[in-house]
């Protein structure tokens, strides 16, 4: 249990938000790391893995356009994957995450890279893009679940 997810457990309640994700890359780390929080269903009300194009499509919504045309690691869809949550679910708050956990990658989108969408009902969606660097599969998946929990935390402060 990270003491990121209690804050975040805490600041949800406060806030009265609840919370989905729609993950890529991470394969549900960031909903494991929240649902480990004891009471964490007064917050989280359902997490998307979608690993696949097809399952962006099919259960988020992400458009084919999208895909095809910026690839499933860019911020486009990050974006639409944030947003099909959102509608998708009863939360107020999603987090999306899509990227490169290597190994591998290419010139243009390294090994590390991932691509993150907040959507919080009533606001803008924030996209942004970090690069980990090559630090490795596991420390990239790591370093982007703890970087969705702290979006998910500013969003509610």
């Amino acid at each position: 249990m990270s003491e990121q997810a209690e804050a975040l457990l805490a600041a949800a309640r406060a806030a009265r938000a609840r919370i989905a994700t729609a993950e890529s890359c991470t394969g549900g780390m960031v909903a494991a790391a929240i649902t480990d929080v004891p009471g964490s269903s007064d917050i989280f009300d359902r997490g998307f893995v979608t690993y696949s194009n097809a399952a962006k499509r099919a259960m988020l919504g992400v458009k084919a356009e999208t895909l095809l045309a910026h690839g499933a690691v860019s911020e486009q869809v990050a974006r639409e994957m944030a947003e099909g949550a959102l509608a998708r679910s009863d939360a107020t708050l999603a987090v999306a995450i899509t990227g490169i956990a290597g190994p591998g990658g290419s010139e243009f989108k390294p090994e590390g890279r991932v691509c993150f969408g907040l959507a919080h009902r009533g606001n803008p969606v924030r996209v942004e893009t970090v690069d980990f660097g090559a630090r490795g599969r596991a420390n990239v998946r790591a370093a982007a679940r703890d970087h969705a929990l702290d979006l998910l935390i500013g969003a509610l402060a």
